[in-house]
């Protein structure tokens, strides 16, 4: 079961969250509820919820100095922000701090609260290994090995991180990533840099490159054929970024790893 606290200073309205939902059958369990972000933050320190529940403007402390703060604190819970019309300057401060979701008080009902918890939940299984088979169906041959990957201390980049691993070989944009985790395209340029020291096309390059080496040193393919299946749609393109990645071209590559394999045998 994944754990859920509720934030909200209305109680009525933390009471319709709590009993619309029917948490159990959808794989939850409410652990805790609060009526401010300071009541919550102490909670959250102390039980680490899976996902948060949060009004954005209530006493004491609000919803995003709530996430800010757990976020400081190298916490990574998910949160769900609930919001009034008026709240959309605080709603875009929250999806910059990595909220997962935000939800409109005059408009939220049962499918639009379980729609959410639903997209957030699959997401954690998934992280945590609980998607493992799954994943391991979809996984390409000599994929990029999960133990070097990059993490940081940032939610959503590692949702991206994540994706990049997985999807290299497709059409990826920084634009469409920004929509992935629901975040301006322009803040996650800024994030993305900060958190990982690379720029998002740079690290997108790097995961490609290293694929095409693998192939390189495994397979017969075409030069060609290895870009496209990696993700260059281009073969100059593929070369170049190849080159200034590797210091050669893919076929100097190739055949220097064809020699040292020769010369390692030749040795034994």
């Amino acid at each position: 079961m994944l754990t859920v606290m509720l934030v909200e200073d209305e109680v009525f309205v933390r009471e319709s969250v709590r009993k619309i939902i029917d948490w159990e059958a959808l794989g939850f369990t409410v652990i805790g509820e609060a009526g401010d972000g300071e009541e919550a933050f102490r909670f959250i320190i102390d039980r680490n919820p899976d996902i948060v529940i949060s009004d954005i403007i209530m006493p004491r402390m609000n919803g995003v100095d709530l996430l800010k703060k757990v976020r400081e604190h190298g916490i990574s819970s998910r949160f769900i922000m609930l919001s009034c019309m008026s709240d959309f300057e605080y709603v875009r401060q929250a999806l910059e701090y990595g909220a997962s979701n935000y939800i409109l008080k005059l408009s939220m009902d049962v499918k639009a609260l379980r729609v959410a918890l639903e997209k957030v939940g699959k997401e954690l299984n998934s992280a945590s290994g609980k998607g493992a088979l799954q994943s391991e169906a979809r996984k390409p041959a000599s994929e990029p090995d999960k133990s070097e990957d990059l993490t940081t201390d940032h939610p959503e980049i590692n949702r991206i991180l994540d994706y990049i691993h997985q999807h290299f070989m497709e059409d990826i944009t920084l634009t469409y990533m920004a929509h992935y985790v629901v975040m301006d395209v322009k803040y996650v340029s800024q994030l993305f840099k900060k958190k990982t020291g690379q720029t998002f096309v740079h690290y997108l390059h790097r995961i490609r490159i290293e694929q095409a080496c693998r192939y390189l040193e495994t397979s017969r393919m075409p030069v060609h054929e290895i870009g496209e299946r990696v993700g260059f749609t281009n073969d100059n393109y593929f070369i170049k970024i190849f080159r200034r990645c590797c210091g050669m071209t893919p076929q100097s590559y190739r055949k220097l790893n064809t020699n040292n394999r020769a010369n390692s045998i030749a040795a034994e």
